[in-house]
């Protein structure tokens, strides 16, 4: 028997054909998404978009998925041997919807209209929003403020839903819900909405025992944000994994699968990448690194650490609470580089490795798409300090390098401050 798994990144999905019994890979697929990062023009427009607007085609992601299950599946005798899908998508990634599950993107009223669109986790554009979720909660002791290391990040689900809400009132009120990329997916393979858990408790300021925020809190930030949770923020929650329900005969006949193959709740990318790395123990240090990095954790308790990405019980494993803090920038930065250098990371790396750690004199500061971890603003910017007119391009890259690995440092002091446990005394 087998199962699939299906991991929705930034630039591509990729499909893992896995056997259960064994845990052998038996096949792989990728497939990059058509429109990539849609942060500059609307596809099939004259719409220009603004700074810090990274945006998404949720029809690639469909179109992903059928291709890669359709990869794997060659090398599988018998459909039926296929039990069930697992996805993984990067958060928070949010699409408004209609109560079909349409994106309003789709329909011919909205398609220009950029707030539409999926906007993916890199989207910062809503960080004077997400200053003032911050601050509102600061100034009324909200106790769950402290979860998130008493700063919400714009990339998360409710500065994004205000941002809706304050720029696009009509479209605001037309969508029925505000759903994550993943929770989307598996809605429409299996024709029933939830929500995961991961991702709408380290993205959605969701609690197990406790809920959401409160509608007075929401007033408090927009008088039109107290139902928020109610109506555009609500779904069914489920744990990742949770048999959502079984494919629609439709996407079963697309894909070339049974009706009877299961598909799981969501989770957010990262925190599958950690299980799938075999971290259960505490003080192990995971770090999923793409265009971004995120750093996981598990523990035993719960501790209120100052500038953290979020603490969820369960959120990671049953059981455990789950720690989450990250880069904003890493992958990003490095294919920056290279295109401006105009050398490949293989002649970078090559070079780079010939000099000590420190041996140019330059000094950078990793902030090239703001800092998540320990500041939480989008708004800062990266910092290469040092330079001179004998300064060859393997340095900066060491520079790079640097900048990232201290990052990572500053990173595991502050989870130490905050007394999580971490791989370092």
């Amino acid at each position: 028997m087998y199962t699939i798994g299906l991991d929705f990144g930034t630039l591509s999905v990729r499909a893992m054909l896995v056997e259960i019994e064994t845990g052998h890979i038996t096949a792989m697929s990728v497939a990059p998404y058509q429109h990539g990062v849609i942060d500059r023009v609307l596809p099939d427009s004259e719409v220009n978009l603004k700074a810090d607007w990274a945006l998404q085609q949720p029809q690639d992601w469909l179109d992903g998925l059928t291709k890669v299950i359709r990869d794997v599946l060659v090398h599988v005798a018998d459909p039926t041997q296929v039990s069930g899908i697992g996805i993984d998508f990067t958060a928070c990634t949010i699409l408004p919807v209609a109560a079909d599950g349409l994106p309003l993107c789709q329909q011919d009223r909205w398609r220009q209209t950029p707030n539409a669109w999926p906007k993916l986790w890199k989207h910062h554009a809503a960080q004077d929003q997400a200053n003032r979720i911050t601050a509102v909660a600061a100034e009324r002791n909200e106790p769950w403020l402290a979860r998130y290391g008493r700063i919400i990040s714009s990339e998360w689900l409710l500065p994004k839903g205000l941002q809706i809400l304050e720029e696009d009132p009509d479209l605001y009120a037309e969508m029925t819900l505000l759903v994550e990329g993943g929770d989307w997916v598996v809605w429409q393979l299996t024709g029933r909405f939830a929500r995961n858990t991961c991702a709408a408790g380290f993205k959605g300021l969701w609690h197990k025992a406790d809920g959401y925020p409160d509608a007075g809190y929401l007033q408090a930030v927009q008088p039109d944000l107290g139902d928020f949770y109610e109506t555009k923020g609500w779904g069914e929650m489920a744990a990742p994994g949770t048999a959502i329900g079984p494919l629609t005969p439709e996407w079963a006949a697309k894909l070339g699968l049974p009706t009877d193959v299961k598909v799981g709740a969501g989770i957010i990318d990262a925190h599958a990448g950690a299980i799938g790395a075999g971290v259960t123990g505490d003080g192990v240090l995971y770090m999923a690194m793409g265009t971004s990095t995120c750093h996981m954790l598990l523990a035993d308790h719960e501790s209120l650490c100052e500038g953290i990405s979020g603490v969820v019980e369960d959120g990671i494993l049953p059981g455990k609470f789950g720690y989450e803090a990250g880069q904003a920038a890493v992958g990003d930065i490095f294919n920056w580089f290279t295109t401006y250098a105009k050398q490949s990371h293989e002649e970078l790396t090559e070079k780079a490795a010939r000099l000590r750690p420190g041996e140019s004199g330059l000094l950078a500061l990793d902030w090239w798409n703001g800092c998540r971890t320990p500041l939480v603003d989008a708004d800062l910017s990266g910092v290469i300090l040092g330079y001179s007119l004998q300064t060859p391009p393997e340095a900066v890259y060491r520079a790079l390098i640097e900048a990232t690995a201290l990052g990572t440092r500053l990173i595991l002091d502050t989870f130490a401050a905050g007394n999580v446990p971490v791989p370092y005394s």
